[in-house]
């Protein structure tokens, strides 16, 4: 892959699943899968068919090969990442249920990828990239992760790019006084802005949406309470209720919206439309288990929007 269209940056952790429904300190089989943020998004716009790179650094070990093979598998362009030998990949383990908390447990406390660095993105560059993509979370690893992200940022203003963003609140990587510290200054450099009601109004101290388009972003898409969203610009604002029919694992969802959003804006959607679409592979992630088992394909998300908005029978005959 030599001209990728969307470059994303952070950790990728080895996630080990518990048994459905059984509580993590019970469990006693687990199944193995990736978990991380920003490559949900490139996972989920691989499979609709767009460029993908992922830039990041995973150890030289059995999880961090499990991590390049599976996003390798899905298309994900894995070039650029970084084997650390003296390193180790990130430790994810969680239950997962419908109704009640979801107990997650980590372990990715200088982690290879927590040593990011700006002077890394320097390096590897976005070869030409039309959009890249990161998280808080990324910012919140490291002191050189969050310079890494500032440079990542910056070299897309340089080279052309616009950033999508999400702060994505991991309230266990630190304080609400450190996320606002840290990654609240970040959203003044996102032209796409994806939140949830609650991460904005830690990460800034207030809760519309509207407010962050006075800046450079051109785009904030609100993911409420409700489980609805609603996309605003400067030409409006539309709002869709939730798809989801069956949530087995809510886990997911708002990186799933994110890369169904963007696949539909990448090729020239309207707001409405980009915000169903990202509805849509959001009702199909919540429906399975893992981050990425149920991010669509093209073929598989225009079949489950007819079915889900009711014009189309629900079998595929």
């Amino acid at each position: 892959m030599d001209t990728p269209e969307v470059v994303t940056l952070g950790e990728t952790m080895h996630l080990l699943l518990a048994e459905y429904g059984v509580a993590l300190r019970r469990a006693g089989t687990f199944r193995s899968s990736i978990a991380g943020a920003e490559t949900n998004v490139a996972v989920g716009l691989s499979r609709l068919g767009h460029r993908t790179r992922w830039l990041s650094r995973v150890g030289a070990d059995p999880s961090g090969a499990a991590v390049l093979a599976l996003l390798r598998a899905d298309g994900v362009d894995v070039s650029a990442v970084e084997v650390d030998p003296a390193g180790f990949t990130g430790l994810l383990m969680r239950d997962c249920h419908a109704s009640r908390a979801i107990d997650v447990q980590y372990h990715r406390v200088g982690s290879a990828a927590s040593a990011l660095s700006a002077d890394y993105v320097r390096r590897t560059g976005l070869s030409g990239a039309r959009l890249v993509h990161v998280t808080g979370i990324t910012a919140m690893l490291s002191e050189s992760a969050r310079e890494a992200v500032l440079e990542f940022m910056e070299l897309a203003h340089r080279e052309g790019a616009l950033v999508s963003f999400d702060p994505n609140v991991r309230h266990k990587l630190g304080s609400p006084e450190r996320w606002r510290d840290t990654v609240g200054p970040l959203l003044a450099h996102a032209d796409l802005i994806f939140t949830g009601t609650d991460e904005l109004e830690l990460v800034t101290g207030h809760s519309d949406g509207a407010a962050l388009l006075d800046g450079r972003a051109r785009v904030v898409v609100v993911k409420h309470p409700d489980k609805s969203a609603e996309v605003i610009t400067r030409e409006g604002r539309w709002r869709q209720e939730t798809l989801a029919r069956t949530v087995l694992d809510p886990v997911g969802a708002g990186d799933a919206l994110t890369s169904g959003y963007l696949s539909a804006w990448l090729r020239g959607a309207s707001p409405e439309d980009a915000l169903r679409a990202g509805a849509v592979s959001a009702a199909l992630v919540v429906g399975t288990v893992t981050d990425t088992e149920g991010l669509p394909d093209s073929a598989e998300q225009e079949r489950a929007l007819r079915s889900l908005t009711g014009d189309h029978e629900t079998v595929a005959r």
